[in-house]
């Protein structure tokens, strides 16, 4: 069988992709005319690898010179589990309950890439999950995978926001998928229940309030100023998915076991990680994303939510 649309989507879903599409490798000009702007505004907060590179994010050519397309996946994380609204114990985002992502979907990648260069052996692509100067979201909206919500997570009707999203760049073309409609319409549910007014527009996200920065990518101290208003997040924030009507109502359990809840890393006991080693943290979250905040933003993290709790 050729390398067609077909066998890249029945190679996907063989390793548990759940949303498969494809887009022309195009120059993305509106999409880093945005982006552009979002950066001049310093809502990238302190991440400033953001402004670095933009001529790979406009152009993937200036990655791999010979692309011709873009497949874009989508591989669904949701778990049922809800949190305990125990205040002695920190919330951790729902992405971040199993093993680390990027291990579990690298492996899939390249074993899909094998595969359609054992049936082409001219068959190239690189791959790529939020890892590099890809704009993930972009090339997702571009492949039809959905359309950007308001709260800058990319929307699928069938499963909602709970996807990770991974991108191949390839020298293949492919049949093209059509974007898809923005069925946001007036909702400003993620706007509104935002407790740190993050979203401060529709479609903008200024980093240097959102929860989920500053208590992962953040490597300084919280502001005294969102003292009470972090709902007893430790590591990231699902407030604005949460409530999001199509999570609400398409919200599918996931297949791949890798991202069900780790015993203990749902929510993390507060008074735990002030006594935690830095040898016991790294074996502990060696697979997980928690390690990305490292010991000391999880200790930073703690301290910040029993002062809001007056402990």
């Amino acid at each position: 069988m050729p390398v067609n649309n077909q066998t890249v989507i029945e190679l996907a879903k063989k390793y548990g992709f759940d949303l498969i599409g494809f887009a022309e490798a195009k120059v993305l000009d509106k999409e880093i005319e945005r982006l552009t702007e979002w950066l001049d505004r310093g809502y990238h907060a302190r991440m400033s690898y953001m402004q670095r590179n933009l001529n790979k994010r406009k152009d993937i050519k200036e990655i791999l010179s010979f692309a011709r397309s873009v497949i874009s996946l989508g591989m669904n994380y949701y778990s049922p589990e809800k949190h305990s609204e125990d205040k002695a114990k920190g919330k951790v985002s729902r992405y971040a309950w199993g093993k680390d992502y990027h291990f579990v979907i690298w492996e899939k990648l390249d074993k899909i890439i094998d595969h359609l260069k054992q049936k082409e052996p001219s068959f190239e692509a690189i791959s790529y999950i939020d890892t590099g100067p890809v704009m993930d979201k972009a090339w997702a909206v571009r492949s039809g995978l959905g359309w950007m919500g308001k709260h800058t997570n990319v929307i699928n009707k069938e499963i909602g926001s709970w996807f990770f999203i991974a991108n191949m760049i390839t020298n293949w073309e492919f049949e093209y998928s059509d974007p898809l409609e923005d069925f946001c319409g007036s909702c400003t549910a993620c706007i509104d229940a935002c407790p740190t007014n993050a979203i401060v527009n529709e479609y903008v996200l200024d980093s240097n309030k959102c929860i989920s920065y500053l208590t992962i990518e953040n490597k300084k101290n919280i502001p005294e100023e969102f003292k009470g208003q972090f709902e007893n997040w430790i590591f990231g924030c699902d407030i604005c998915q949460d409530v999001c009507p199509w999570n609400l109502k398409f919200s599918k359990a996931t297949s791949i076991k890798e991202f069900y809840p780790e015993k203990g890393n749902k929510e993390l006991q507060l008074d735990e990680i002030f006594s935690l080693t830095k040898k016991e943290f790294d074996k502990r979250f060696a697979v997980s994303p928690i390690k990305r905040a490292k010991l000391s933003g999880l200790k930073r993290n703690a301290e910040f939510l029993l002062a809001k709790n007056g402990c």
